[in-house]
Order: structure tokens, then C-alpha cells, then sequence
């Protein structure tokens, strides 16, 4: 095996999918937040730090171990997966590209940043994932999922689900 780069081990990482919402890779959702490499004794150990986007989110220990079968496909042998808390997970560390690919999956993407350090956001209606109005409602505030909410369009008529901003 060559040797290991972290490139090498994100690459691995963005074909792990969000249980939850299996359009998006983990690195599409923004959590992983570092990779490190430890090397001693001529082995390499990987080491993946991880933040959920809710605290309490039962698709995390789900995400561990798929990132451990990922690495585990790849050789790896020597595997750590800490959970880091704070700063707490935010919508703006989504990718460009995630939010993307949850529109075409029919889920309305987060589409505000935070506006200041206590993570504010404008008030805005949430445009459908299907025909683009913003002539949309809210249904339930809880969705199938921590992270989504429930809407309709009151245009083309379909419900949605929104994936919450935080």
C-alpha cells in the first residue's frame, strides 16, 4: 500500500452515506470535521472527528460504523471515531453540492446562513423543492427526522420536507 495521505481517506469518506437522507455523503453534510493520521511502529492509525447535526442524533452511531467499513474496505485496520460537540454542527457546513442533491431529492435544501454569532436567521419563506414557489406552508414544525420539517406548496399543491437551518 502507498503511503496513506488524508485526501486519500476523505475521498473513502464521500461514499459514506447519511442514513437518514442517503442522497447526501457525510461530507456533503458538513460533519466530518477533521481526519487524522497517526503514524507509529510502521502502521498507521485514522482517526475521523465527527459532529452530528443534532446533539442526541440516532443516525451518528450508524455513520460510525460506516465510516469504520469504509475504512475497513480500504485496509485499514486501525480505527478511531471521536464525536466532537462544540462548535455545535451548523447548516452552513453543508456543501453547495449537498444541498443540491437534496432539492433534486425533493427535500427543500436550508437556504439561510447564520446571520451572527448566535446563529440567527432571516425569516424567510421556504422556496418548494419542486416548482420554486415560495408560496409555501408549514405543516409540522417535526418532520420523519430531528432535522426536517414538514410543508406544502400551496401552488403545485405537494407536500415537502424542509431540512431545517441551525
Amino acid at each position: 500500500m502507498n503511503e496513506l495521505t488524508k485526501e486519500q481517506v476523505y475521498t473513502w469518506l464521500a461514499d459514506v452515506k447519511d442514513p437518514e437522507v442517503p442522497v447526501l455523503s457525510i461530507l456533503d453534510l458538513g460533519i466530518v470535521r477533521d481526519v487524522k493520521l497517526d503514524v507509529a511502529g510502521g502502521s498507521t492509525s485514522v482517526i475521523v472527528i465527527i459532529t452530528p447535526t443534532y446533539s442526541g442524533c440516532p443516525a451518528m452511531d450508524a455513520i460510525a460504523i460506516g465510516v469504520r467499513m469504509a475504512l475497513v474496505g480500504h485496509g485499514i485496520s486501525s480505527i478511531k471515531i471521536e464525536h466532537q460537540l462544540s462548535p455545535a454542527w451548523t447548516t452552513d457546513w453543508m456543501s453547495e453540492d449537498g444541498k443540491e442533491k437534496l432539492k433534486a431529492y425533493g427535500i427543500a435544501p436550508p437556504y439561510r446562513k447564520a446571520i451572527d454569532a448566535l446563529n440567527l436567521f432571516q425569516d424567510d419563506s421556504v422556496p418548494c423543492p419542486h416548482c420554486g414557489s415560495t408560496n409555501t406552508a408549514m405543516v409540522s414544525q417535526f418532520g420523519p427526522t430531528s432535522c426536517k420539517a414538514l410543508y406544502k406548496c400551496e401552488d403545485c399543491k405537494e407536500p415537502f420536507e424542509y431540512f431545517k437551518c441551525h
